[in-house]
């Protein structure tokens, strides 16, 4: 048998005035006039950020989701050049550690996925510092939240260049700058357009990485289901890691608009997935990317309830006999 557990991210269709994502410009900030009332500002939209993140985990634990991605966008200009002297976790330590302190309570998986412009293979060295900076700022959020960074970080492997094989190779040299502790920090993920199934494990199995596989992603990059015969290299790549193995999935918004994620997860898709993988690990946690976020999770339970061959244990986790 198969745990499957489901997910979704940062944002919820049921709460409202709920958002962790609450941001600040640089333009806005320096509208502001006096830099510590713009400092003081920032600092509660990042409060602000925190506690709608604690109602959302508390919204999770009543509704049994024990798996929930965190906004990579919970600190406003965190990172900007010219807020080098702002030392914007002490105005929040206190709420990070009750975040963390609840999600452990809960034994829920709490991780995050930086934005696009996280490029471990960039060409330029500036875009490799500010990404080393990014997943920095990641780490040090995770060690507040007292949570274990290992592979809590879901990375794309960057640009291509119309230059696959040197693109790759790229990614291994700049990957010995990353810190220790930020490298085991991360997982990888297959994309859409530049790198398929086998260029990520190429990586993955070079370098000691999870591969994070996206189902959406494979179909709109090969338009075949022809992935099957990787799987079990995939699996492998999660054979050192404290955690089941993660993937995600979604559905595409239409024929035309294929890469474009869909309100809510086609059941018929993902479970052809799902007729796939069963029995071939204990249990896979699968992180639903569909706009109407929780929305998607709770129909896709409903869904999957008419099932045969599948247990429900609660409200996002099943069996699959």
């Amino acid at each position: 048998m198969t745990i499957v557990r489901l997910g979704y991210v940062a944002m919820s269709m049921e709460l409202q005035n709920a958002s962790p994502s609450k941001t600040m410009t640089f333009a806005q900030f320096q509208k502001i006039g006096n830099r510590e009332a713009a400092i003081r500002k920032l600092e509660r939209i990042a409060l602000s950020n925190i506690q709608n993140t604690h109602r959302l985990l508390k919204h999770n634990a009543a509704s049994d989701i024990h798996f929930y991605r965190l906004s990579s966008r919970l600190i406003p200009l965190a990172n900007h050049e010219e807020l080098a002297d702002w030392d914007y976790i002490a105005p929040i330590q206190k709420k990070l550690r009750e975040l963390g302190s609840f999600a452990a309570k809960h034994k829920m998986r709490i991780d995050f996925h930086p934005d696009h412009f996280v490029l471990i293979n960039s060409k330029k060295k500036e875009v490799l510092k500010t990404t080393i900076e990014t997943l920095s700022l990641h780490y040090q959020l995770l060690k507040e939240m007292s949570v274990d960074t290992t592979h809590r970080c879901v990375i794309h492997v960057g640009g291509n260049y119309k230059e696959t094989e040197k693109s790759l190779e790229r990614f291994v040299t700049n990957w010995m700058v990353v810190p220790k502790h930020l490298q085991t920090m991360i997982m990888l993920e297959n994309d859409d357009t530049s790198f398929t199934v086998e260029d990520t494990l190429y990586l993955c199995e070079k370098l000691g990485i999870p591969l994070v596989f996206d189902y959406h992603h494979h179909l709109a990059n090969h338009k075949q289901l022809h992935w099957e015969k990787e799987w079990d290299r995939i699996i492998q790549t999660w054979q050192y890691s404290p955690l089941p193995v993660k993937m995600h999935i979604s559905s595409p918004k239409s024929e035309k608009e294929f890469r474009h994620h869909a309100d809510l997860v086609d059941i018929d898709m993902f479970l052809t997935f799902l007729k796939e993988i069963k029995g071939s690990v204990p249990q896979i946690d699968c992180m639903i990317e569909a706009k109407r976020k929780d929305e998607a999770l709770f129909q896709l339970m409903n869904n999957i309830k008419t099932s045969e061959d599948i247990d429900i244990v609660d409200g996002s986790t099943f069996y699959l006999k």
